[in-house]
């Protein structure tokens, strides 16, 4: 038998539940209360419904983008063990003169990466960085490259099979690259709308075998915070971290500008 005080708690469920809550049961104050009609519930409308399906299914995206940097040999599948200058050259070499897609470099911009063994200063390989972006327990080889026009050339290798593949190749006008957990998350500038950058979380997908965009923003920001037009490289740390991130730190040849005042 329950006891008598979960029968009276159980009585007063029931009354307040049969009145719909309008009012209490008996004189009990501080009992339970109506708190007013509760709003229709509305899903989710299709538009078109009669809009027939595409015939041709569009091609997967990024599988364009991997490709196999010829030779270049990676010691034990250890991405450590290669110079990330010698890779991006291996690739300029492959492909002379491509000014677009996941190979696309400036003419100045490759001619300037075949003399990094002459000219250190002037190379506009930045200092590469390691992560582990796909899952499979050793480091990726993260690249970035200078090229004019503030434009960025951000580029992600994986070690496998004695050699390496690029899962990554992307440019714009970089104002921040982070790494949070196995993301790799690019701030840029937003062209023709003032005030906004674009913020893109690249994540690797299994079945492309690539880095994909798999968030994709438009965000407000304070006046001042996009990219200075005298930048002449990317900050490699974001100002306001994420929760669980890691910030990369700023390599000694990029110049970062003060942080504005709020």
């Amino acid at each position: 038998m329950r006891p008598r005080g979960v029968q009276l708690a159980a009585a007063g469920v029931l009354c307040a539940l049969v009145l719909g809550g309008a009012v209490g049961c008996g004189r009990n104050e501080g009992g339970l209360q109506s708190a007013g009609s509760t709003p229709t519930a509305v899903g989710p409308v299709r538009l078109w419904p009669d809009l027939p399906p595409a015939t041709d299914p569009p091609v997967d995206y990024g599988e364009s983008d991997t490709e196999r940097v010829p030779g270049i040999k990676v010691t034990d599948n250890d991405v450590h063990t290669v110079d990330a200058v010698a890779v991006v050259a291996a690739e300029v070499r492959a492909h002379p003169g491509t000014y677009s897609g996941g190979d696309g470099l400036y003419e100045e911009t490759a001619r300037a990466i075949e003399t990094c063994d002459t000219a250190p200063a002037a190379c506009p390989v930045m200092r590469p960085y390691y992560r582990d972006l796909t899952g499979n327990g050793r480091d990726e080889l993260i690249v970035g490259i200078r090229m004019p026009d503030q434009q960025v050339g951000v580029r992600v290798y994986l070690a496998e099979n004695g050699g390496l593949t690029r899962i990554m190749s992307t440019v714009d006008q970089v104002i921040s690259v982070e790494l949070a957990g196995r993301d790799l998350i690019m701030r840029v500038s937003s062209a023709g709308i003032p005030g906004y950058e674009y913020r893109t979380a690249w994540s690797w997908d299994e079945q492309q075998h690539s880095m994909l965009p798999t968030r994709d923003e438009i965000v407000r920001v304070k006046p001042g915070r996009t990219a200075p037009p005298t930048v002449p490289a990317p900050r490699l740390v974001s100002p306001t971290p994420t929760p669980g991130s890691t910030p990369l730190p700023v390599p000694p040849d990029v110049a970062v500008p003060a942080e504005p005042s709020p």
